[in-house]
């Protein structure tokens, strides 16, 4: 990739101005705050990120979301017309080491099944959507009159208001404890599958899908609470479903991961 070097700096590569064509400097100070942390140059990095295993955060929200006013990297393939179609697919590989992709201007059916279930966003923001509800046995557990959701690969868990996170992990039998919600891993096979309805159609996450096995005998939720009211549908849920983000018609399409 033009610029970048595969000189390690805190064990991550870093974008080196003198091997860009395309670098002009214009003076401005860097300074980009992130949910859990922050970064003041071009050349640091947040300290939650010196430990990740990617090199950095590659940002694919809507321009209005950019704090330094830049235009993000797909509103500029966009612009260019570097692709085929104005939209990128995300999988996310139940696997964790290997597996996961990103298509730009296309979707890959080589990693979902049947048919993709069109969503129309409720925000030009994030990848923001509406949720009617979730469900467990056929009976709302959270989020009852509506809420809002993002859609976000950079979270582990999915996220949403405290008191529709007490409900949800009390109604699957979980305890609390230090911010955690604790099951026992031998209950697994028997918990109920959790069904987000969205727009009118259901997408259902199974215990195997929506619970952690942190240690041999200790497994945890992936339901977690955040201090605000909307939700974030992260990682767990992606894994499930390939998701497809048209830009061009502001629309979020889901599918059958496989």
């Amino acid at each position: 990739m033009d610029g970048f070097t595969t000189e390690i700096v805190d064990n991550h590569a870093k974008f080196d101005p003198r091997g860009s064509s395309t670098y002009r400097q214009n003076g401005r100070p860097l300074s980009i705050t992130y949910g859990t942390g922050s970064m003041t140059v071009s050349q640091t990095e947040a300290p939650f990120m010196q430990n990740m295993q990617a090199d950095g955060i590659f940002g694919l929200a809507y321009p209005s979301l950019s704090l330094s006013s830049a235009t993000p990297v797909f509103d500029n393939m966009m612009n260019g017309g570097l692709i085929n179609q104005n939209l990128f697919s995300v999988y996310l590989s139940s696997n964790n080491q290997r597996g996961s992709a990103v298509t730009f201007g296309g979707v890959d059916t080589n990693h979902y099944s049947g048919s993709i279930t069109w969503i129309p966003l409720s925000n030009e923001l994030y990848c923001q959507i509406t949720v009617d509800s979730v469900s467990g046995n056929g009976q709302a557990v959270a989020c009852n009159d509506g809420c809002q959701a993002i859609v976000d690969t950079g979270t582990s868990m999915i996220v949403g208001p405290q008191s529709d996170i007490d409900n949800i992990n009390a109604w699957l039998g979980a305890s609390s404890q230090n911010g955690e919600y604790i099951v026992n891993c031998s209950n697994i096979g028997q918990m109920p599958d959790a069904t987000f309805n969205i727009n009118g159609n259901q997408f259902t996450l199974p215990a195997s899908a929506y619970v952690y096995q942190v240690q041999y005998s200790s497994c945890i939720t992936g339901f977690g609470a955040t201090g605000g009211n909307m939700w974030t549908l992260s990682d767990v849920f992606l894994k499930q479903y390939y998701s497809i983000y048209k830009r061009g018609r502001n629309m979020l399409g889901r599918a059958k991961a496989r």
